[in-house]
């Protein structure tokens, strides 16, 4: 309920956001008409239809964003129709073609009447219906945290009720406060039209306002420039709001004042596996009488990495006591679905304990998990006592380790703790120093990326880098063909450039087909990195892609600043997917 309640407020938060600039044209142009049979089924128009489009663009293929593009298309002629009869009520008159006079109907149901024209049409709430559709079909948000988490739980979860309806609680919360500013709005013209007689100006000025925002559109400015600018950026408040619901949850269960553990739930099912490395199948009626650790991860996550050496050395020093650790692995990308990929993964990292294929995520559902990495503590009765998500907090961890092989008889009184130094890619995150956020480079739930245009999905797009200006703007040069979750380089000479403040910088890579390898050279504010280069390059940034993983490009040793991050690949074929910091 919190969620829901936390989307509603993001959607509400869009209203003094820059991506809400080419909206507000299509719903002002209704201001000075009745509100119940205009502005609402405009505004109910518009929230159902973002709700079904971001539903289907978060889980579906690229038929769904080529049907989406064929949507907008047709909006941008409908809204452009709109527009001109609004600044051309000539026009209306000689509305007898059959193009022109669908949106003849609309403007006079929609808008009110237009001088000279015929009074027949769509009744007004269905017209203002059609309108909110076709406007709903390009309204395209900037995406803050929130709305960023609501896309990747959809993404990760699959279709379902919950993603579709946290999706409409965001867009019927972007509805209200247009609402509130229609009728507030509403009456400000209303009252300029008896005092000084400007209608028939004020609806040509809304009818330019249209025109003006179909051309935004069309140009991408609002998923382009408009994404960057920081008139008033929502992402603080809501990473607040976000971070105020997780204070109020806890990334970790919170022990009962006298210390003990409660009960979280029982022990759900490990039958969705579809593959166990390094171990038979396992059930949790064979694991009765076994402290069990279970750790959601995946092998290109940097949180996940970060945590492993502490989760390697649990599951050596416990198990004798009766400690068994599974590592279910949920993939986030396509790659990480491959078993051969996930076995060299888990010899390379060292992973000796069984490790259950979750290809299906059904184990993550069974969970109800939400995140990488995850952590939770099952009793010998097969009773969830504990969990933990994210990085850190390991002491606490591993003192409920030793509290439940306590209760279950067969712990020692060793009070040492495991003692970890994570290395290379696993060595902890300077949290301090860290103030770039995880950004994906797929269309799908790609943000604040700066090349000219935007995004063109799913076909070759010969991209042209500008000046990074903002802090984490981020953008491609070159040929490439952005799909829903990768970039993947057409001709060999494509570069990515990010600006980041944080002391490392990682990438998720890919080779090109048939696993060939991909060259590359990375700069840092034009320069060699130097003695700032990462565990994957060489101090002249030198680097070649040979498999699907993360690869660490940069370690500052110095001071942490804003630097610009630029890698160029000297081959065709490389599929880039994400960038991480710490």
């Amino acid at each position: 309920m919190i969620l829901f309640l936390l989307s509603y407020l993001a959607g509400a938060l869009t209203i003094i956001s820059p991506c809400i600039l080419p909206v507000l044209p299509f719903v002002f142009a209704r201001a000075d008409q009745p509100f119940l049979r205009s502005g609402l089924p405009l505004l109910l128009g518009l929230a159902v239809t973002f709700a079904g489009v971001a539903t289907l663009a978060s889980v579906g293929g690229g038929w769904v964003v080529q049907a989406n593009s064929y949507g907008r298309a047709a909006a941008l002629v409908i809204l452009a129709i709109f527009g001109l009869l609004l600044l051309f009520p000539a026009i209306a008159e000689r509305a007898t073609r059959p193009l022109v006079a669908l949106g003849a109907r609309l403007s006079q149901s929609a808008a009110g009447p237009v001088a000279g024209a015929g009074q027949g049409g769509a009744s007004p709430f269905a017209a203002s219906l059609l309108l909110g559709v076709a406007t709903g079909l390009l309204w395209a948000p900037c995406a803050g945290p929130i709305l960023g988490l609501i896309l990747t739980g959809a993404a990760l979860q699959g279709a379902s009720g919950q993603s579709t309806l946290l999706l409409l609680a965001y867009a019927l919360g972007a509805a209200s406060s247009l609402a509130l500013a229609l009728l507030v709005g509403g009456k400000v013209f209303s009252a300029m039209k008896r005092s000084i007689g400007a209608g028939e100006w004020i609806r040509r000025l809304l009818g330019l306002a249209v025109l003006v925002a179909v051309a935004a559109i069309a140009l991408g400015l609002d998923t382009g420039l408009l994404t960057r600018l920081s008139l008033s950026s929502t992402s603080t408040v809501e990473q607040g709001l976000l971070d105020r619901f997780r204070a109020g949850t806890g990334q970790s269960a919170r022990p009962r004042s006298d210390g003990k553990l409660g009960v979280e739930g029982q022990f759900p099912s490990l039958s969705g596996a579809t593959e166990w490395l390094n171990s038979p199948p396992l059930t949790p009626e064979q694991l009765r009488g076994k402290v069990v650790l279970v750790d959601f991860w995946t092998y290109s996550c940097i949180n996940c990495l970060r945590s492993l050496p502490y989760v390697r050395a649990w599951a050596e020093k416990y198990k004798d006591q009766g400690l068994v650790v599974i590592g279910v692995h949920a993939p986030e990308f396509a790659f990480e679905k491959d078993p051969a990929n996930v076995r060299k993964a888990v010899r390379d990292l060292g992973v000796t304990y069984p490790v259950a294929l979750d290809n299906d995520r059904a184990i993550w559902r069974a969970f109800q998990n939400l995140y990488w990495p995850a952590h939770y503590f099952i009793d010998g009765r097969g009773r969830i006592r504990y969990h933990h998500f994210g990085e850190g907090d390991y002491a606490q961890s591993e003192r409920v380790i030793r509290q439940l092989l306590a209760e279950n008889g067969t712990g020692k009184s060793d009070s040492d703790m495991v003692l970890v130094e994570g290395t290379g890619i696993a060595a902890p995150a300077d949290r301090n120093a860290n103030r770039s956020p995880e950004t994906y480079i797929g269309h799908s739930r790609g943000e604040r990326f700066v090349s000219a245009g935007g995004y063109v999905p799913n076909r070759s797009q010969d991209y042209v880098l500008p000046r990074l200006g903002a802090l984490n703007d981020w953008g491609l040069a070159g040929p490439w063909t952005v799909s829903a979750e990768k970039a993947t380089l057409d001709r060999a000479g494509g570069r990515i450039a990010f600006r980041f403040h944080a002391r490392d910088l990682h990438l998720v890579l890919g080779p090109a087909k048939g696993g060939r390898p991909v060259r590359f050279r990375v700069t840092v504010d034009g320069q060699a990195p130097g003695k700032d280069h990462g565990v994957d390059i060489d101090a002249e940034g030198q680097g070649v892609v040979q498999s699907e993983r993360l690869y660490q490009l940069v370690r500052q040793k110095g001071p942490v600043r804003d630097r610009t991050f630029e890698i160029e690949f000297a081959d065709p074929g490389v599929q880039a997917f994400a960038f991480t910091f710490g």
